[in-house]
């Protein structure tokens, strides 16, 4: 438990895209905070010139008119490098996932050819034809088997496999539930009797 929670845990891999990403981040955000800013700014210029035409202080209006053609135009300078850097991002982002994918595929290249250097095309050959030599003898038992049973034993053993795959039992011979005769005594001694008769004769036959 102790090594679970003790366990520190591992610093994240920080690469120079990853900086680089962050830092056009924060520059786009300040962009950002800057364009804001000078929008409500010139908000309240034009406001202002309004003011001063109703106070007929023309000159004025038009001297704050021309700053505000200037932010404008700055604004619009502003958007573009915006948009710029919005497109840098997407492009180093884009650029990291083609790395991970070409990473990928280098080690599936890999992994490919470490395969092909364990089988050859000869073993592969050699096992597609082991194989093929299997399914022909197969083949050759099966037409074997198929020739040597009658149509009545065909239909048995389907019978027998219809009954199995239901999970019927099979019908087989009953057994004899009688007792078996026991052998009277007189009938154990025949054949002693008729061996001890027959030795003399063959005694003779050798003599």
């Amino acid at each position: 438990m102790g090594n679970v929670f003790g366990r520190k845990s591992q610093p994240t891999r920080v690469t120079e895209q990853d900086k680089a990403i962050l830092q056009l981040k924060q520059q786009r955000d300040k962009l950002k905070q800057y364009q804001k800013r000078i929008t409500l700014q010139l908000q309240k210029e034009r406001l202002l010139a309004k003011q001063l035409l109703k106070d007929g202080k023309k000159e004025k209006a038009l001297l704050l008119l021309k700053k505000k053609r200037y932010q404008d135009q700055l604004l619009d300078k502003t958007e573009n490098q915006i948009s710029n850097l919005e497109r840098m991002v997407q492009d180093i982002e884009f650029m990291q996932i083609e790395l991970k994918v070409i990473e990928g595929l280098k080690v599936g290249n890999d992994c490919l050819k470490s395969m092909h250097e364990i089988m050859s095309i000869e073993d592969v050959e050699r096992i597609l034809d082991e194989t093929q030599e299997s399914i022909e003898y197969q083949r050759q038992i099966d037409e074997m088997l198929a020739g040597a049973l009658t149509q009545e034993d065909e239909e048995a053993v389907l019978a027998e496999l219809e009954a199995i795959t239901q999970g019927e039992d099979v019908a087989l011979p009953d057994v004899p539930t009688e007792p078996i005769p026991e052998v009277p005594e007189a009938a154990k001694a025949e054949p002693e009797r008729r061996e001890a008769k027959d030795k003399p004769d063959r005694e003779m036959l050798t003599a």
